[in-house]
């Protein structure tokens, strides 16, 4: 099957509703892009220092999304695959896991993973994940990889040529502010911020579609004002979950 390159770029849900239902629906949105019956899904959770328990618990998870063919990608303290090229290349999803954003791209590049990962985006695996899993693939975006006043970062992997906001409705960092201080102050270019639960559907390098598993929850494209301060647009998302 020929897809056109995709990306998921999501927020995931750091602050569920009570009697939220729908943990770890943004796995099955990817799913969904792939556009196959029993997809090759594969894990890099690199962002959490490739954690055991947090791959055993997203492969039990992805699993309950229906048939799939579910692999991880490894890099500590070596790849746990023999061909990591030939093993991205083959999938139909590839996600990213949250966490150090910083530390996925050294390490990532450190591997040549980066030229890897485009590789299989221009050949039509979608890339998806959450967090650090959404802010890699952009040009830049704010990140706690240092510390939870949050710092800019602008060396992203530039799949799309805009920056990212990640959590931006959640109060517990100043991620809503210090995203748009760095675009209003030329730090980082213009792009989109998500609340919880809100994913950005890429294709090729410009956005299609807002999704969300949340409902009323806004994705926001941000751009500097030329005065130094920046201006915002609000793009509802559309729900998107199983129905039942």
């Amino acid at each position: 099957m020929t897809r056109e390159p995709q990306i998921l770029a999501c927020s995931g849900v750091l602050d569920p509703p009570e009697g939220f239902r729908h943990v770890g629906v943004q796995i099955w949105q990817a799913r969904q892009l792939a556009g196959v019956r029993k997809p090759r899904m594969c894990l890099i959770p690199t962002a959490v220092g490739d954690a055991r328990e947090h791959i055993d618990g997203w492969l039990a998870r992805a699993a309950t999304f229906g048939d799939a063919e579910l692999s991880h990608l490894r890099l500590f303290t070596q790849p746990n695959v023999k061909d990591v090229r030939a093993h991205l290349l083959a999938q139909d999803v590839i996600f990213v896991s949250g966490g150090s954003v910083v530390n996925l791209l050294a390490v990532w590049r450190a591997h040549r993973l980066d030229a890897i990962l485009r590789e299989c985006w221009e050949k039509g695996v979608v890339l998806a994940g959450q967090s650090a899993g959404s802010l890699c693939w952009h040009a830049g975006g704010v990140t706690d990889s240092f510390g939870d006043d949050l710092d800019a970062l602008a060396d992203g992997l530039g799949f799309v040529p805009f920056s990212n906001g990640v959590h931006d409705d959640l109060g517990d960092q100043p991620r809503r502010a210090r995203f748009r201080e760095s675009v209003g102050a030329g730090t980082l270019p213009a792009g989109y911020a998500t609340e919880d639960g809100v994913a950005l559907h890429y294709v090729g390098d410009r956005l299609h579609e807002v999704v969300s598993v949340l409902p009323d929850r806004n994705a926001w494209f941000v751009e500097a004002d030329g005065e130094g301060g920046s201006r915002e647009t609000a793009l509802p998302a559309r729900r998107w979950v199983p129905v039942g």
